[in-house]
């Protein structure tokens, strides 16, 4: 098989298997076995391999011994510290935004802020999480920085099942809504710090619901790998909180 063919059949069974594990569909310790690639894509065990270590690479899947590959897990401490990151890597792709983005990618955010708004007046959190992710993806691109844009999207990634639940918490579709529009507003003006605190303010927020959401789970989440303990949630909490002390500090307040 060329290599050119080889490279596009790995691709193709990658992104099959991403979708999979990004909708849950694929859940965290799942295995996945290389002879049922083979057999499912009608391909040789090069390319499904090849597949396998792409999503390695990318942190989705992971090699446990005498199982093999299995889709990992994010444990709740390594969602803490990532958290962390995202911040403020989504609050310089704002700024970046607010200085770089594109009159036609300024017209792709307000058509993706109306999505928003009418999945939130429809309270449809699966609608509504989908325009969240295009809002977000669209400000990735915007700040014409493509390494920022794949850190980003390889942390949301690594991120999706606890972002899956976020919208279903009450008031959560109502006050992420309000949050983009300072975002969205700040980046049409070209504000770079009033987009900067309005994103990291936005993901501390989200940070503040998922942290409630563990806090009452006296067993965890399913694909975390330790207990989600008070003192876990609470550093979680603590997380947001210092966020959000930190933009008071910047702005007087």
């Amino acid at each position: 098989m060329p290599p050119s063919n080889r490279i596009n059949l790995s691709d193709k069974i990658r992104a099959a298997l991403e979708a999979e594990i990004t909708s849950g569909q694929l859940t965290a310790g799942s295995r996945i076995d290389e002879q049922a690639l083979m057999d499912r894509f009608e391909v040789s065990r090069t390319p499904a391999r090849e597949a396998l270590l792409q999503l390695m690479s990318s942190g989705l899947v992971t090699s446990v011994p005498r199982q093999g590959a299995v889709v990992a897990s994010l444990s709740l401490s390594e969602y803490i510290a990532m958290l962390e990151i995202l911040m403020e890597l989504e609050g310089l792709a704002a700024r970046l935004s607010a200085r770089r983005m594109p009159a036609v990618q300024r017209k792709l955010l307000e058509q993706a802020d109306k999505a928003c708004r009418e999945a939130a007046a429809n309270d449809d959190a699966e609608v509504y999480g989908k325009a969240n992710r295009a809002f977000h993806e669209i400000i990735y691109d915007g700040s014409l920085n493509e390494v920022l844009a794949r850190q980003l999207r390889g942390m949301r990634l690594r991120m999706r099942h606890p972002q899956r639940a976020l919208f279903d918490r009450p008031g959560r579709i109502r006050n992420s809504l309000a949050e983009h529009q300072s975002v969205l507003q700040a980046i049409l003006t070209g504000d770079e710090e009033t987009a900067y605190r309005a994103m990291t303010g936005h993901i501390s927020s989200g940070g503040n619901v998922y942290a409630d959401a563990i806090a009452s789970m006296p067993h965890g989440v399913p694909v975390a790998a330790p207990v989600a303990t008070p003192e876990i949630a609470a550093d979680a909490l603590a997380v947001t909180r210092r966020a959000a002390g930190r933009r008071k500090s910047s702005t007087g307040a």
